[in-house]
């Protein structure tokens, strides 16, 4: 397990308790070593239990030494770097699976590995993380809402059966999608995420605390809606049926009720308790804008689709932020796809 964050410490929990040895990573070492003096990891709220790690390192090469699957569990800002981290520590035949992926994660990963001739490694992206969780202390994690459907694809497309088979014992939320565009452009959180961050900047930089999806208000629900139609817009130039984000709400948490995807954000009990990010300076712009928004657009240009409220949202969050996200962001260059026009792109993803 690569991250000792919300998910890392969710899934490390679950995964050791289900009687798996699991190995935790983290790079900094202040919360490995309150790790380690905690007894296990204790899970509260929707499921309950303590797992007993291993290992709780701080050492990458011992963490994914002997492994048979490697889950990073990580913001996807830093996906890069733990790819480069791991080139020289994989052995062939081990599984990579992004936990999530967020957009165009498993291709910025094949092609940091590609690009040094490691080959004989199953690279795979989860459309999203499948807890909704939040630590509460060192060693508790509290489980607010599981998934029952997330899905999930290797690159290349030819990957995913094995991948998605060795999976199975462990979660059964998995679910095979037709190609990594699939689980890419389902990164609702890009949707959400940013937007709505962005539109309460003032009242998160006052510290004035609000739950972040069930405060939603229908003027700014309304605005994440014509977002997402942008979305739904690079899936059909790709192909794609894509689910809508209301829908996806209800998909990912069955019995959500509402009609509105205001009323579903509202009413979400995996959603209840999850306040705003206490700063600006969160993943909700830093890796959603990079990339979540940033891949979007590129991957619209080459379609030919448009897309100004994404851009919109870019630029305003660069600026507020004074962070240059075109530049810094995941782009086409930085997931291999450089100089490919749309159905080269497809011929890509679905090999």
């Amino acid at each position: 397990m690569i991250g000792a964050g919300n998910g890392g410490q969710a899934m490390t929990a679950h995964l050791s308790q289900m009687g798996c040895s699991v190995s935790l990573y983290n790079k900094g070492y202040e919360r490995i070593r309150l790790l380690n003096q905690a007894s296990g990891i204790r899970m509260t709220g929707s499921m309950h239990g303590v797992g007993h790690p291993q290992l709780i390192t701080q050492d990458l090469a011992e963490a994914v030494r002997d492994t048979q699957l490697i889950m990073v569990v990580t913001t996807a800002d830093a996906h890069r770097q733990i790819a480069e981290q791991l080139i020289p520590l994989l052995t062939d035949g081990q599984i990579i699976v992004l936990n999530p992926g967020r957009t165009g994660g498993a291709l910025e990963f094949r092609h940091v590995l590609d690009e040094r001739g490691r080959r004989r490694i199953y690279v795979a992206e989860a459309q999203s993380l499948v807890y909704a969780c939040r630590i509460i202390r060192a060693g508790v994690v509290r489980i607010i809402g599981v998934k029952t459907h997330v899905p999930l694809c290797a690159l290349p497309n030819c990957d995913t059966p094995y991948v998605s088979g060795s999976l199975r014992k462990l979660y059964s939320c998995f679910v095979p999608a037709a190609n990594v565009l699939v689980t890419s452009l389902e990164n609702i959180g890009a949707v959400f995420h940013p937007a709505i961050v962005l539109f309460n900047a003032a009242t998160i930089e006052r510290g004035q605390r609000f739950h972040f999806y069930h405060d939603m208000t229908s003027r700014i629900s309304d605005f994440l809606e014509k977002l997402d139609r942008e979305r739904l817009e690079i899936g059909r130039a790709y192909r794609l049926n894509l689910v809508s984000a209301s829908d996806w709400i209800v998909k990912a948490y069955p019995g959500t009720p509402g009609q509105s995807l205001c009323d579903r954000m509202r009413a979400n009990p995996a959603y209840s308790g999850i306040l705003a990010p206490e700063t600006l300076f969160t993943r909700y712009l830093f890796e959603d804008l990079a990339t979540g928004l940033v891949p979007f657009v590129e991957l619209a240009e080459v379609a030919g689709v448009r897309t100004p409220l994404m851009r919109s949202l870019v630029d305003i969050g660069g600026a507020l932020l004074g962070t240059d996200f075109w530049k810094q962001g995941r782009t086409l260059e930085a997931m291999g796809l450089a100089g490919m026009n749309r159905s080269q792109i497809l011929e890509f993803v679905n090999q």
